[in-house]
């Protein structure tokens, strides 16, 4: 492969097939001969390499190559008069460019090698023998070629591959540019990782410049003293937090919405016609779409499997925290209990160890449980899926992260004590986190290449001096090594994002709804943040094979679970401050007490007030939506009344007086 036409179209897939023990068979029958051969008939661009644990196949393709797969799959793409139309690759330039200049997203791509891949099949009526290493196969008429390979083991693995110079261009310009903190090229992380991670560090960006107001405000409140007013410092500061909390999430809506006009992506209108099982064509003929209305009157059909699904969910939600009250409930006071009585730091440490390991495997259990119980639900989509798991995980963390800090903050109402756990939450807790998160990969990459180069020589050692063959790492060897980009569950319906978003969402719950007790908290996570984007991107360039792209409108779950902990955060700050001021611990409902009871629901109300005054949707994204739908309408309204009237010739049907 010249370098030339690799730079051209960067090799981005990778097939992986294990290194033959006996000899090479007749290309006509070999297996990978096969399949390289119907690779490049279908348009692809192959290059092999041989390596010390595998063969590695690498694939690229030219746009006229996808965008014929495009075409193919039905795609529907934004075109310039601002409306979703299905893909045709002749008609090529009235289709949006990306921001990087390119005809498709990394989301796209990867559905159109998928769609070649997976879409060479046997198109002879007799069946095709195929041999590999000594083994004959059967690939039947009208089989697919890769799901053969892959269910005999001869492919063992599809993957992503890093493009080497866009890959040098994102270390460069995102990584390693210090001059400014917070400074991202969001738009070609959009382009290189798809729309999910690009989402995820445009909202880790915003979240930590914001974190300047209550950093450096929380600094002055911890340090300073103010004095005869000192007492209205607290909940001068619990307001303007709550207050900073809301704003900060709207406003976020909004960036949302920004974004996605920008990258000119809307939902997919394939997933939204078919959430009622009809597939929406306005180019299809009238009388096949009156055939799909008559379904949609079977209102009993659609009723029974909308109210089984609901029943379902709260089956299964029920059955989550019926488990996190009558068993981690349990558990996690008799921790905070032991660790509060022990006097002896080296009892303490053990509790904690023993504790840790402990809860470690709960949380997979309950996450397995979690995956199970989602099956049986009747989700949409695997978005909905994603977001059902992560609502009951998030169960069984919110109530191992927090629990233990709620009893010191309630039942023994020692401040000292409480400001000293959050200390070890979000320093030491934090550190190991960061620690265990960008060193295990590299750690499981390492272990792998040794096990790689002992395999190897153990192989050479067996074989005969003049059948002995040397080989060599290569770069797509190294990267295949590198361990996934994948959750710590449901690898299926989550990737590593999961954590990551997890890690901040358990972060904010922590300074927010303990703010009162430790208002420097804010500016530890600041710095933390601040390294946090930085770390992340190297996480993901450097050390994890490239992410398979997902897609996403928003961050999903998480939302709802940020909006959660600023009510929390409300209630908690509430009674630590009625702590603080009653310190006989009478809790009389006297002018003070009131006074914070007056506060708790007037920051509710001003929470969901402020939630309805500000629109979500910028006013310029608005108007192109209308501008859109309206365009869209009248086009299908023409081809409807077109194709009644083609009807009517065709068919002889008479208007009804």
């Amino acid at each position: 492969m010249s370098d030339y036409r690799q730079e051209k179209y960067g090799f981005e897939i990778c097939v992986v097939v294990p290194r033959r023990n006996g000899k090479k068979e007749n290309r006509y029958f070999d297996c990978v001969d096969v399949l390289v051969k119907e690779l490049k008939h279908v348009g692809f661009i192959v290059d092999r390499a041989m390596g010390l644990t595998a063969e590695f196949i690498k694939l690229a393709a030219s746009p006229q190559t996808l965008g014929k797969a495009a075409a193919g799959l039905q795609m529907k793409k934004l075109t310039y008069i601002g409306m979703d139309l299905q893909f045709e690759w002749e008609e090529a330039e009235a289709f949006v460019r990306q921001p990087d200049g390119s005809l498709f997203s990394w989301m796209e791509r990867f559905e159109c090698y998928h769609h070649l891949l997976y879409g060479i099949v046997n198109k002879s009526k007799l069946h095709t023998s195929l041999k590999w290493d000594g083994k004959e196969y059967l690939w039947e008429a009208g089989e697919s070629l890769m799901q053969r390979l892959e269910l005999e083991g001869v492919v063992k693995q599809v993957f992503p591959l890093h493009v080497e110079i866009k890959r040098k261009k994102l270390l460069r310009e995102w990584v390693l540019n210090w001059r400014n903190f917070t400074k991202q090229p969001i738009d070609y992380v959009y382009s290189y990782f798809g729309l999910k991670i690009a989402m995820y560090f445009a909202f880790l960006r915003m979240y930590t410049r914001w974190m300047l107001f209550p950093a450096v405000y929380g600094l002055i409140v911890q340090l300073v003293h103010f004095g005869s007013l000192q007492f209205l410092v607290l909940p001068a500061f619990f307001i303007s937090i709550i207050i900073w909390a809301v704003l900060f999430f709207q406003f976020w809506k909004r960036k949302n919405h920004a974004l996605l006009a920008r990258w000119h992506y809307s939902a997919n209108s394939r997933q939204e016609n078919n959430c009622l099982g009809v597939d929406w064509n306005p180019l299809q003929p009238p009388l096949k779409l009156l055939m799909q209305i008559d379904k949609l009157k079977e209102k009993e059909t659609y009723q029974r499997y909308e109210w089984v699904g609901h029943l379902m969910r709260f089956r299964n939600n029920s059955f989550i925290i019926a488990s996190i009250i009558c068993l981690q409930l349990p558990f996690e006071l008799a921790y905070a209990h032991l660790y509060e009585v022990m006097d002896l730091d080296v009892a303490k440490y053990g509790l904690t160890a023993i504790y840790l390991v402990v809860i470690q495997y709960f949380t997979k259990i309950g996450g397995k449980i979690s995956m199970k119980l989602i099956q049986h639900e009747n989700n949409e989509n695997t978005e909905y899926q994603a977001d059902s798991l992560v609502y009951k995980v998030f169960g069984l963390y919110f109530m191992q992260s927090y629990i233990g800090v709620f009893y010191h903050a309630l039942f023994h109402r020692n401040f000292m004590s409480l400001r000293q756990v959050l200390i070890q939450r979000l320093i030491v807790c934090q550190v190991l986190e960061n620690l265990l998160e960008k060193s295990l990969p590299y750690l499981k990459y390492s272990y792998k290449k040794f096990r790689a180069v002992r395999r190897d020589k153990k192989k050479q050692e067996n074989e005969p001096s003049n059948r002995k063959v040397q080989f060599k790492y290569s770069k797509v060897e190294k990267e295949y090594l590198k361990p996934t980009y994948s959750a710590s569950i449901g690898e299926e319906l989550e990737d590593g994002l999961f954590d990551d978003f997890l890690q901040l969402a358990l972060q904010f719950g922590m300074i927010m709804m303990f703010a009162c007790a430790f208002p420097l908290a804010f500016a530890l996570a600041a710095v933390n943040n601040f390294t946090e984007i930085r770390t992340d991107a190297m996480k993901l360039l450097t050390m994890m094979k490239r992410p398979v792209p997902r897609a996403a409108t928003s961050i999903g779950a998480w939302l709802n679970i940020f909006q959660f902990l600023i009510v929390m955060s409300i209630c908690t700050n509430s009674v630590l401050l009625v702590c603080l001021y009653d310190q006989e611990g009478k809790w009389k409902i006297e002018p003070g007490l009131a006074a914070i009871l007056i506060l708790e629901h007037t920051l509710l109300l001003i929470k969901f007030g402020i939630s309805r005054f500000l629109p979500e949707e910028p006013a310029w994204v608005r108007a192109n939506r209308i501008r859109n739908a309206t365009q869209a309408q009248d086009m299908y309204s023409k081809q409807l009344l077109r194709s009644i009237a083609e009807v009517e010739k065709t068919y002889g049907l008479k208007k009804i007086d």
